[in-house]
């Protein structure tokens, strides 16, 4: 058996302890979920990224040998496993390395590839840009900075 004293006090415990436990557990979900999620494009962004990337770099090669590029790269699957706010000239911008799925357009074959992404958001915070240093990085110490070309994300008609 209980003693009353005990049952007595049991309600004003847990409103006490829930006056102070609740509020606590809701800040730490704000914070937490603001520190993690904010930053993270999505991974339309992403994907939309890694297909100009490739675009970017097959264009290039297509043009130093002289051939014709070929069509749209196909990416899928996309895995972040770091990421890190940098700055991109002078604005904010985030750099991302992982794993991804791809191919090239007619390819059947898909390849599993590592990626490094540099991108940065638009002033408005609407739209995406996919950053390219230029150029070797500046060794430590050096007053010059990195060299970036920025290229904007496609749009893409939301429907």
């Amino acid at each position: 058996m209980v003693p009353a004293v005990f049952s007595r006090a049991q309600p004003l415990l847990l409103r006490r302890l829930s006056a102070w436990l609740l509020p606590l557990l809701l800040m730490a979900c704000v914070v937490l979920t603001g520190c993690s999620a904010a930053a993270q494009p999505p991974r339309s962004v992403l994907l939309q990224a890694l297909e100009l990337q490739i675009q970017l770099t097959q264009g290039a090669i297509a043009d130093a040998l002289a051939l014709d590029a070929g069509g749209m790269p196909e990416v899928s699957r996309v895995r972040v496993a770091q990421q890190q706010p940098i700055l991109i000239g002078e604005a904010k911008g985030l750099r991302l390395e992982g794993q991804f799925d791809w191919r090239l357009a007619g390819d059947p074959i898909r390849v599993d590839s590592p990626f490094e992404l540099f991108l940065q958001r638009g002033e408005r915070g609407q739209s995406w840009r996919l950053a390219r240093p230029v150029g070797p990085a500046p060794s430590a110490g050096a007053e010059d900075q990195q060299t970036w070309i920025t290229d904007p994300l496609p749009l893409k008609a939301r429907g």
